[in-house]
């Protein structure tokens, strides 16, 4: 069977522990002023490789550069992760390192691993650090009730602004065994390309290198997680990290193993541009025709960060002026006589030359879009053609409304 063919990889129920071996807890440990499970664990088998890619910000958190570390250490492997909602402990000196230093220390002793073999991610308010005492008193608990099963509330303890959680699971038969991967994320808004506010986490049961797992995971964060943005905006503490463990996979099965993880990520990618603060409709921009893979992603990044182009498609407007202008300022040379673009099935530009369209057909079209069903019909496209090269590349993002001034005025307060 072609790698290309996604049809090998079917969703099945579940998410983070659905792959064989791992287990995942989410708690209450007081953390939130909400009293909203806030302290997460994933436990990988024994001997999992690890693979991350992490926020570019130059001001990131203690709990990123610690994982860096640990990840270079160790040479690729890890066995588990903590994760703590409601602060993000960043910007918060030596204080908020020590603070990573000993929750994870206080994770490893409990479970009888190395500290070096423990991770940790933080989420919420930055400058905030973490209630130390109300973690360490929750730790022997969230132990406890690592399970198979654990994978739900793990999943809602990661959460802040999230309207929901978003997890995932799929199984494909890769040869003559079934192969599972799981995933979980979180984000909502400060989203943006080059990692966003976001956490993502995907498990899966094969069996393979440290090199060749962070290679395929850098691909693969480079289509998912570095695809999509809510507001323009890069945070301190962003992550993807990715485990996996079990039989050795045959070489020639991994191409379709990549694709099994870049349809996981894309999946839980899209989820968290949906949910997006205030958001009622996903955009997908699909870009075609450049020189390279790079010059397409960096158009459709471009058009779907911009708050122009989101506003419209808010207010059902198709005012094509608005990507045209996002086009030009992506800094990607094109032919003007080479443009076409799409809003959804409707052609408004062939060839460089604007199409007679009727507008009330695109915005009714548009309008029905952001009242769809979630993630099933609630996306509007927009498609470019900018030329006859080989580069193609989607981004996601949503549209911008009144509501997301609301949340992101009122975050603190």
């Amino acid at each position: 069977m072609s790698p290309s063919d996604t049809s090998l990889w079917s969703p099945i129920s579940g998410g983070i522990t659905s792959p064989f071996g791992f287990k995942a807890a989410g708690i209450r440990a007081g953390l939130k002023p909400s009293g909203n499970r806030d302290l997460a664990l994933v436990l990988a088998p024994e001997g999992s490789v690890c693979a991350a890619t992490f926020t570019q910000s130059s001001t990131k958190a203690a709990c990123i550069n610690l994982c860096k570390e640990r990840l270079q250490l160790n040479g690729g492997r890890a066995r588990a992760i903590i994760i703590n909602s409601g602060q993000a402990n960043a910007f918060t000196g030596d204080r908020g390192l020590l603070d990573s230093l000993s929750a994870t220390a206080a994770i490893a002793e409990s479970l009888g691993l190395r500290e070096t073999e423990v991770l940790i991610s933080s989420t919420g308010v930055i400058g905030e650090r973490i209630p130390m005492m109300k973690l360490l008193n929750g730790v022997n608990r969230l132990v406890k009730q690592l399970s198979k099963s654990g994978g739900d509330d793990a999943a809602n303890a990661i959460l802040t602004t999230d309207l929901v959680t978003k997890q995932i699971a799929f199984q494909g038969v890769l040869g003559d065994r079934i192969v599972t991967i799981g995933g979980m994320a979180k984000g909502s808004g400060m989203i943006h390309p080059d990692m966003a506010t976001m956490l993502g986490y995907i498990t899966c049961d094969v069996g393979i290198s440290p090199k060749i797992w962070t290679n395929m995971i850098r691909r693969i964060s480079d289509c998912s997680f570095n695809a999509i943005t809510v507001d323009g905006d890069t945070s301190t503490n962003d992550a993807f990290i990715a485990f996996s463990s079990g039989e050795p996979l045959q070489e020639h099965y991994l191409d379709s193993l990549e694709l099994g993880i870049k349809k996981t990520a894309q999946y839980l990618a899209k989820a968290i541009a949906r949910d997006g603060e205030g958001a009622n409709c996903l955009i997908e921009v699909n870009v075609e025709g450049t020189n390279s893979f790079l010059e397409a992603v960096k158009v459709a990044r471009t058009i779907v960060g911009s708050s122009l182009v989101k506003t419209a498609i808010h207010g059902s407007d198709p005012n094509w002026g608005r990507i045209i202008g996002a086009l030009g300022r992506s800094g990607v040379d094109f032919q003007l006589e080479d443009l076409s673009l799409w809003i959804g099935p409707y052609q408004l530009i062939d060839k460089g030359q604007t199409l007679n369209f009727k507008r009330i057909d695109v915005s009714s079209y548009m309008s029905q879009r952001k009242c769809g069903q979630y993630l099933h019909d609630d996306t509007i496209s927009l498609r470019l053609i900018l030329g006859k090269g080989l580069g193609q590349a989607m981004a996601w993002g949503c549209d911008m409304s009144e509501e997301y001034i609301r949340i992101n005025a009122d975050y603190t307060t």
